[in-house]
């Protein structure tokens, strides 16, 4: 099928809520916003934006909770052609200031409840031209606009002196080979062919061609409306693009007011608004809402219910079974894939039928490579890394560096290889083994092992220090810091999960600390990040005890989990 390649996400939306002006779109609580509505609201930030100086392709960030002003902030920058990106709520002031000075943000809508963080920063981000102030019950500093009292009345569509395209941007940062995030840029047209295109697979609906028949199918509007419950933040990929195919489809999408993870609300919601998907980002999500249907089933009607969703990290197959076994009736979907690489693999699970964890049918054209970018050959065991054709981010953004190491052009084709090693069974599907870097995958959430590294060798008495990811039935893994200490000192876990968590985002902080004689670096300086994940694993297995030095995997901290979710 010929596909437009001029798709731009503000036309389609648009277009929603002129057909099905009255149909839900966002839902928070009591909190119901129709199609029209949500457009009105987000016509009128657009031109604030506008207003405020902001051009063509000017960047605008959501530092927001999940929440309908998320959505409506993505979709005010989309139509009058500037590119919206994620924050994550959870980083320092450092971190927070880093990632807004990469970005060239000139805008910003935040919760209320940031405030004081952003205060640290605002002098040192000249370059933001506007922060709006979403009410949370927070006081509203006199340097932001209320949110709220701006987008209220609604307006018209806004008009300028540039047009949409296809080419236009989102930004999705996620974690870089540093620690420090990177942009993933998607160009629109893009975008839309790899979330669907306004198709489904399981209704069998196939992406549309063009604008026109997207159209006919809104006018229709005798369909079943989607509706989908993002368990996983809107600031993750996996909510933000699981949000962009609801609303492709003239969908609603429910957030809950709220913030921390509550599988009881959770299924509430299911049951009330009749949701018919659940986006997740493995265990971290699906154990707890498993262990509320073992422990509470008959509390819910989840009849609605449809689709269980997941990607970022896999989920075991004991949950798997546990929640196809509450709910017989529903599609349970394992996706491999990250912010630059969407549609590595899939893993489905329906009919009573479980997928084994792990293993995944490959995506249309995809390919594991060796060292010499050959194709890794089925049922040999030899691993390789996993290569994405198709449609494809544009790169990232200031790095052309970076760019050029993951989107690589094999045989005259382009191709996203991000670093995820995979061997290819006799059958021709994948086993995934993780990323090929030191990436420490906690919740859904990366760690980048050598970011907190440097944090803890400032730690009083900390001669060196290596963090490993330590296998963890909820979160897949968690940060265990193995270190080398001089003979004067002792290095408490709670006063050193204090001092990262005073300098890094607090998921950071390790969870678990191991202490050795030493971290046994090779005269070039590197360090053997498996052993010493074998290493952490026996000394823990061995404890007997939650001690300072040595506590079990998963033993609770403050900090930790979750608002909204890993």
């Amino acid at each position: 099928m010929t596909t437009d390649s001029r798709w731009n996400l503000a036309d389609v939306w648009e277009a929603v809520a002129e057909l099905l002006p009255d149909r839900p779109a966002q839902r928070s609580g009591s909190r119901l916003f129709s199609w029209g509505q949500f457009d009105r609201r987000a016509n009128a930030l657009g031109r604030d934006l506008l207003e405020a100086g902001l051009s063509h392709q000017s960047k605008v960030g959501a530092y927001l909770y999940s929440c309908p002003e998320y959505m409506e902030t993505y979709t005010a920058a989309l139509k009058v052609a500037m590119a919206p990106f994620n924050i994550n709520y959870r980083y320092g002031p450092e971190e927070l200031w880093y990632l807004l000075d990469d970005s060239d943000a000139e805008a910003v809508v935040f919760h209320a409840t940031f405030a004081p963080v952003l205060s640290q920063i605002i002098e040192r981000l000249p370059g933001v031209k506007r922060w709006y102030a979403v009410d949370d019950g927070s006081p509203i500093p006199d340097w932001a606009t209320p949110y709220e009292a701006m987008v209220a009345p609604g307006a018209d569509r806004p008009e300028m002196s540039w047009r949409r395209s296809g080419d236009d941007l989102v930004l999705l940062y996620t974690g870089g080979t540093t620690g420090m995030p990177k942009g993933v840029m998607w160009e629109q047209h893009e975008l839309f062919q790899v979330i669907g295109a306004g198709g489904d697979p399981f209704t069998g609906t196939p992406p549309a061609a063009d604008m026109a028949e997207l159209r006919r199918r809104f006018a229709a509007g005798d369909d079943t409306p989607f509706v989908l419950l993002p368990a996983c933040p809107l600031m993750h990929g996996t909510g933000q693009f699981g949000a962009f195919i609801t609303m492709n489809r003239a969908g609603t999408i429910v957030t809950l007011p709220s913030r921390r993870f509550d599988p009881d609300e959770i299924w509430r919601a299911v049951d009330e608004y009749q949701v018919t998907a659940v986006a997740l980002v493995g265990d971290a999500f699906a154990k707890p809402l498993l262990h509320e249907l073992d422990d509470h089933r008959q509390r819910y009607d989840l009849s609605s219910l449809g689709l269980l969703s997941s990607s970022g990290v896999m989920w075991s197959q004991a949950t798997k079974n546990g929640l196809m076994g509450h709910l017989p009736g529903v599609t349970v979907l394992d996706s491999l894939g990250s912010s630059e690489a969407v549609g590595m693999g899939v893993s489905v699970s329906a009919g009573g039928s479980v997928a084994p964890t792990a293993e995944f049918k490959l995506g249309p054209g995809v390919k594991v490579l060796g060292p010499d970018d050959e194709e890794v050959e089925p049922g040999s065991g030899t691993p390789g890394l996993v290569a994405v054709p198709g449609h494809q981010p544009a790169g990232y953004y200031k790095d052309p560096e970076k760019t050029a190491r993951t989107f690589r052009t094999i045989d005259g084709v382009r191709y996203s290889v991000p670093g995820d090693l995979a061997i290819v069974r006799a059958d021709g599907e994948i086993e995934l083994l993780g990323r090929s870097n030191a990436v420490i995958n906690s919740g859904g959430e990366k760690v980048f092992a050598e970011e907190v590294e440097e944090v803890i060798k400032l730690y009083p008495g900390v001669v060196d220090a290596v963090c490993v990811g330590v296998p963890d039935d909820r979160f897949g893994q968690v940060v265990t810091a193995v270190i080398e200490i001089d003979g004067d000192h002792a290095v408490g876990r709670d006063e050193l999960r204090s001092f990262v968590g005073a300098r890094l985002a607090a998921y950071k902080a390790p969870r678990n600390v191991v202490v050795v004689p030493s971290i046994g670096r090779s005269p070039s300086g590197k360090v053997d990040y498996a052993r010493l994940t074998t290493l952490a694993v026996e000394s823990l297995e061995g404890a007997s005890n939650g001690s300072e030095t040595s506590a079990p995997p998963g033993t609770p901290a403050t900090g930790d989990f979750p608002e909204e979710g890993a």
